[in-house]
């Protein structure tokens, strides 16, 4: 270096932390608008997971004089289990997102939604085939 010039102060691009690096390695960062879109997404599925942990939690506690223990049971458990999966799967489909994003490849479909779908539905079969029988 010459003896006129003094060493440079930039220190290059912000670094996103070492677990960020891990999650999302590579590519180039999107525009922030999409990567808050895709956070306000993450944030629906998880209320959409509270909800079913929610639901689970009162079948439990308030149908005991709707519905056999077994069914109630059944039902509380596959809500519970659904929102588990659903919180789960929100924060994988979160990660698959960004990283497509970053990458710029084709957004991946989101495996949660037939889940959703089957086992919502499922829930909602067993609540009208019992409201229907009393």
């Amino acid at each position: 270096m010459p003896s006129n010039q003094l060493p440079s102060s930039d220190p290059g691009p912000p670094s996103r932390g070492k677990i960020a690096e891990r999650l999302l390695p590579g590519g180039t960062e999107p525009d922030p608008r999409f990567t808050l879109a895709n956070e306000r997404t993450f944030l629906a599925w998880i209320r959409t997971s509270l909800a079913m942990l929610a639901g689970g939690i009162a079948i439990e506690a308030f149908t005991s004089d709707l519905f056999l223990e077994p069914v109630r049971k059944g039902l509380a458990v596959l809500l519970l289990l659904l929102g588990m999966l659903l919180s789960a799967g929100a924060a994988v489909r979160w990660i698959r997102v960004e990283r497509s994003m970053r990458n710029k490849t084709p957004l991946p479909l989101p495996l949660i939604v037939p889940l959703l779908s089957g086992a919502g539905a499922l829930a909602a079969a067993v609540v009208l085939i019992f409201v229907l029988w009393r």
